[in-house]
């Protein structure tokens, strides 16, 4: 008999009442917080009409701040620890990536991006092994290093989150390289439009620089709006074409780690059962709403099939307000002191080379392009 069968079936039903409103409680606190971002989304502009700041800061930052900020009151009360089964940010930021996979039409990719098929691949592979190599030049841990990597060289938070499931990174690690993905995106939307302009490049090439190496989706866009309409175009498919390569970065991150980060020596090679427990799922469900995007918007008319995706967008932006509100109910201070500087350092000097090879890829492959 167990211990539970044993009890009285009043304290049965009293301990089963408790093993679930507790999460309960902490998806509502996550929920209302959400709703609190939505509101500061909506309102900050409004409020600060004459403020370029104000219109410009996206989302993100207001999740994870008031994710923090909710932190330090739960942690204050003690509830903490008793609603975080309810922060559910692994599966809130699954769910928003594969709607993430929604926005991408393949076939736009394929017939109108050419540079940035090349941009992306040449970029990425560069500036992930640059990460990676001196990620481990400054003894970082390695699943930390594929977490910066992935983040600094593909699509920021998103990529992270793909990285973390491949090679199952810690909680405080995602949660570490996101604060750091936020930091330095949001300097870029002001400083990438105004060097553009300082450097006079061209709409097409600015824009192919600031969607080449601003980390976040958001981010790309206010900046690419800041530097206008053709300039904006051509970030919104640079980038969208780095998004699309998530899932091969993902494949290789699920392999290295399984054949030679993790297996001890002596261990048998791990087979294809192995690789496909190790692989995050997600990402087919990302690239399956990437092709049914596609599909769709064959056989429907420009205005449908934009009030559809516009639909799913719009979802998207909720289940990642609903991750980075997690995030910064999760985050432990201890992990920052535990991480020093060293993580600091990488990610700033990958950022660095990112924006130098990013600009002169840009210039090479998008100086005479145009916007059609």
């Amino acid at each position: 008999m167990s211990s539970e069968t044993a009890l009285p079936a009043t304290t049965r039903a009293t301990t089963r009442a408790t093993a679930w409103h507790w999460p309960a409680l902490g998806v509502l606190t996550v929920l209302v917080l959400a709703a609190g971002t939505r509101a500061l989304e909506k309102g900050v502009p409004e409020w600060f009409a004459g403020s370029g700041l104000a219109k410009t800061i996206e989302f993100p930052v207001y999740a994870i701040a008031l994710g923090l900020l909710g932190n330090a009151v739960l942690t204050a009360t003690g509830l903490r620890d008793r609603l975080a089964a309810g922060f559910r940010t692994e599966f809130f930021i699954k769910t928003g990536l594969v709607l993430l996979g929604a926005s991408i039409n393949l076939k736009v990719i394929v017939t109108a991006a050419g540079p940035a098929i090349v941009q992306g691949i040449v970029l990425i592979s560069a500036v992930f092994l640059f990460t990676w190599w001196l990620g481990g030049r400054l003894g970082l841990d390695d699943r930390l290093r594929a977490l910066l990597s992935a983040a600094v060289s593909i699509c920021g938070v998103s990529a992270a989150i793909a990285a973390a499931g491949a090679v199952q990174a810690r909680r405080e690690q995602l949660a570490y390289s996101a604060s750091l993905v936020i930091a330095f995106a949001l300097p870029s939307i002001f400083v990438l439009p105004a060097l553009a302009s300082a450097l006079g490049l061209s709409p097409e090439v600015a824009g192919a620089w600031i969607g080449g190496n601003i980390d976040t989706t958001a981010a790309v866009t206010a900046a690419g709006t800041l530097a206008g309409e053709n300039a904006l175009a051509v970030a919104t498919i640079v980038k969208v074409t780095q998004n699309a390569l998530i899932g091969v970065v993902v494949v290789a991150l699920t392999a290295w780690f399984a054949f030679r980060v993790e297996r001890r020596p002596g261990a048998e090679r791990p087979g294809a059962g192995e690789l496909w427990r190790r692989f995050p799922k997600f990402v087919l469900g990302f690239l399956a709403a990437s092709v049914v995007t596609t599909w769709y918007l064959t056989t429907v008319g420009a205005a449908e099939g934009k009030a559809v995706v516009g639909v799913a967008n719009d979802l998207r932006t909720w289940f990642l307000i609903l991750a980075f509100v997690s995030i910064g109910l999760e985050f432990r201070v201890a992990s920052l002191r535990e991480a020093g500087w060293r993580p600091v350092a990488v990610f700033a000097a990958a950022t660095v080379a990112n924006v130098l090879l990013a600009l002169g890829l840009a210039t090479v492959l998008f100086s005479g392009f145009t916007v059609t």
